[in-house]
């Protein structure tokens, strides 16, 4: 392994839970580089788990171990696994859909379920609603600094085995691409979408060219407009709407100096879809 040990959580900064799996990791041993994915994940919220990991960790190195824990389910009979992605990075985590997006996009290539009783940090007692800290940062650190290999984890599954949560479909027809808003780009507000750039280059549409962007909300539509398709937020105007190419490859549609989700009061999730249209 390359002693890099990366942890992912919703439990926020503001309390001691990510500094105490800071410290069983380095228990293990000091010698571990530990980063930040984000501790910034909204409370509860699986799918943007799954979502930022497919952000991040198609970008570290071979070998690199990522701890992710959202888990509403803590202490339930939920799985515990660690899965090696095809480019050969690890992640560990509880089996309730955070690998979706990895699954997906970037394939799994194999799965254990985590031997809980062999791996429990010692001392946790009657408590069993921190298994960040107890279980999974402690498993990550023995993996991330060569203490066990992946085998030593438990018992293997298969990659179909693992939970899935439901993806939205992309329909491409002549003139049109529909698709659903999958995340935020939080901090300035824009919205990503799960069309690729190749299914958007179906509509045959140009740098400069403005087609008709209709998002709907349960039959409600809460959005309809031209906007301009450019290769970076300077094509248009501030405060100008702008349907761009976001780092993964996926179109996005966002404000120029603006947050378009709070413009429009837009969400995320299968819910909200997003249509472009081709002018006739």
């Amino acid at each position: 392994m390359n002693s890099i040990l990366v942890l992912q959580s919703d439990f926020g900064l503001e309390d001691g839970a990510v500094a105490a799996m800071y410290g069983v990791a380095l228990e293990v041993d000091p010698a571990l580089r530990l980063f930040d994915l984000t501790h910034g994940i909204t409370p509860y919220n699986i799918w943007e788990a799954s979502y930022r990991l497919f952000q991040t960790v198609q970008f570290w190195p071979k070998k690199t171990v990522f701890v992710s824990v959202v888990d509403p389910g803590v202490g339930s009979a939920r799985k515990s696994v660690v899965a090696r992605t095809d480019k050969g990075q690890y992640i560990v985590t509880p089996d309730n859909g955070t690998l979706t997006h990895l699954k997906l996009y970037e394939g799994i290539s194999e799965v254990r379920q985590i031997d809980a009783p062999r791996h429990m940090r010692g001392g946790t007692g009657e408590s069993y609603t921190f298994h960040g800290r107890d279980l999974y940062a402690c498993v990550g650190a023995k993996l991330a600094s060569g203490a066990i290999g992946f085998e030593d984890v438990g018992p293997a599954l298969t990659a179909r085995d693992i939970v899935e949560l439901p993806v939205g479909e992309v329909l491409c027809s002549a003139g049109r691409v529909r698709g659903s808003i999958d995340i935020l780009d939080v901090r300035f507000g824009s919205l990503w979408t799960n069309i690729t750039k190749a299914q958007f280059d179906t509509l045959g549409i140009s740098f400069g060219e403005r087609l008709e962007v209709r998002i709907v909300r349960g039959g409600t539509t809460v959005y309809n407009n031209r906007v301009t398709y450019g290769r970076s937020f300077a094509d248009v105007s501030q405060s100008e709407t702008i349907i761009y190419t976001n780092s993964l490859y996926r179109m996005a549609l966002a404000i120029n100096q603006g947050n378009f989700a709070k413009a429009y009061s837009v969400g995320t999730g299968l819910e909200w879809g997003i249509e472009f249209i081709k002018p006739d």
